[in-house]
Parts: structure tokens; sequence; C-alpha cells
């Protein structure tokens, strides 16, 4: 029994254990899942939710004015948007990876994963964003169980096959076209590496390893 149970964990198949937020750290239902969402203690991962606002919150492709945007001012508007908060996040240590969810459903939308190469970085970075703001807006932050990207991100849609639309459950991620940018400037001028981008991913924990964790910190809570 308890090698099956290990087995389904985090897996539809799991009616105890939320696989949604096991898999990308977020579940549209939130409190009110009927499964449980296992909330890390600590990660090399944290998530800053809802931080990106698009200028077109309200009606796609308009300003709150009522006027329209061109895509390219969209565009550039998300890119410095990155810029900033890479250049800022760097400070804590190496960014191996930072995602800006292009979701639109409300556990999604905005949502910002950076992954360090360290967990310790990780920690520095969410203790310090603690009661912080950004555009005046407190930053919201949380370690997240996301450790494996390609488990998160919905693969249709870098396909450009998705038929969910932006209330797929799974990442679309925002796409970065200031490569050069970058590849030069933020390493030479913060002396952190550049989020890798079109690199094969690090080695991470797999699902199993992952499950060890999360029941390992299961039983910590159980102790406190």
């Amino acid at each position: 029994m308890a090698e099956h149970l290990a087995s389904i964990f985090g897996t539809e198949k799991d009616r105890v254990n939320c696989p949604f937020y096991f898999k990308i750290g977020a579940c549209r239902h939130g409190d009110r899942c009927s499964r449980l969402h296992n909330r890390p203690t600590t990660s090399p991962t944290i998530v800053l939710a809802n931080m990106y606002q698009r200028p077109d919150m309200i009606t796609p492709g308009v300003d709150a004015q009522g006027v329209a945007i061109a895509p390219e001012k969209m565009q550039e508007h998300f890119e410095d948007f990155y810029e900033d908060i890479y250049e800022e996040l760097s400070k804590f240590g190496e960014v191996e990876t930072l995602n800006v969810c292009d979701n639109l459903a409300d556990h999604m939308i905005g949502n910002v994963y950076v992954q360090f190469r360290e967990e310790e970085q990780a920690v520095a970075a969410h203790n310090a964003l603690q009661g912080r703001f950004y555009s005046g807006r407190p930053i919201i932050v949380e370690y997240s169980p996301v450790t494996d990207f390609r488990e998160a991100t919905c693969r249709q849609f870098e396909e450009n096959s998705c038929n969910r639309g932006g209330y797929c459950n799974f990442m679309h991620v925002k796409q970065i076209g200031r490569h050069d940018r970058y590849d030069d400037g933020p390493r030479r001028r913060y002396g952190g590496s550049p989020p890798r981008r079109g690199r094969s991913p690090p080695a991470r924990e797999n699902s199993e390893e992952r499950r060890a964790k999360i029941e390992q910190w299961n039983r910590e809570r159980e102790e406190k």
C-alpha cells in the first residue's frame, strides 16, 4: 500500500494531494481545493504572485483610458519589467530560470517564477522581498514546489497549438526578444548570469525525489 501511494503521489490518481499544485505551484481552486496543497517551507524556487501587470489588464489590446496599444509597445512594457525584476533578483544570487506567466486565470496571471542556483539564494530573496512594494503594489512572495519547469510548462503553447487559450492550467511563459541584451548587459553590469533561456535545463530533482521532500515537509509541519 505504501509503495502504491508513493507511486501516485502528485498525479491525477492521487485523491489526497493536488497534482496541479504539485507540478505548477498554483491551482485554480486555491484554498477551496478538495486536495492538499503541500506548501514548501524552503525551495530553490520562489513565486511572486500576480506581479506582472499588463497594460491591457481590463480589455485586451487597450489601455485603461481606452486607447489601443501597439503590440510592440506591449512587448516593450513586458521586457522593461523583465529586465527590472531580473536585475533586482540577481542581487541575491545566480538566477537559473525567470519565467513570467502569460495566463489569464486569476491564480496564474502575471505570476513570476524565479529559480536560483542555490536554495540559500532563494531564501535570501524570499526574506528580503517580504513587505516590499513594486509599482505601488505589495509583493506577494512564496516558496514554490516547482523545480522542473518542463513539467509545469504547456508544450502546446510553445508550439502555438494550445486550444485552452489564456485559461490553460499549465504555464504559458511570456517570451523575451532581447536575447543579446541579457547575454551581455546584466552579466556585465550586475555580476550575475542571465536566465538560461534556450539552453538545456540543469539537472533537477525528479518526481520521486520531490515527493520524498514533500513528505518530509509534512512530517516537519506535524512535529511543530
